[in-house]
């Protein structure tokens, strides 16, 4: 079974940064596209920033410029670095993969989630 676990959430003052890691584990044959969601309080899930496998970046207008998003394929990992944090970057923030457990499957992979919360 493919499981995704998020790590580096907590508390920050604005201004600050965090370091997010998510690392896949399991029978995975290939990791394609990984990506960064959060979901704010009371909102639906954002897409914040992801990346192809052959580490082609794209961010939302949110957090570009402040973020980072960066993987290493053979650690099957992904972090996002996250910079000037706002209080408004207040969120449970998701990994999701694109994973295949073969040459002919493949399927959407969801991290449990870690809490950013950014104080004012």
């Amino acid at each position: 079974q493919v499981q995704l676990v998020e790590l580096g959430g907590g508390l920050v003052q604005a201004g600050g940064s965090l370091n997010l890691s998510c690392v896949s584990s399991g029978c995975i044959f290939r990791i394609n596209t990984m990506e960064w969601y959060c979901q704010a309080p009371g909102k639906s899930r954002e897409l914040a920033a992801s990346i192809s496998r052959t580490a082609i970046t794209s961010y939302a207008d949110f957090v570009k410029g402040r973020f980072n998003i960066s993987r290493d394929n053979a650690k099957k990992m992904v972090w996002l670095q996250m910079n000037s944090l706002k209080p408004e970057d207040t969120a449970v923030y998701y990994c999701n993969a694109d994973i295949s457990t073969s040459w002919y499957s493949s399927s959407d992979t969801w991290g449990q989630g870690t809490q950013v919360t950014v104080s004012s």
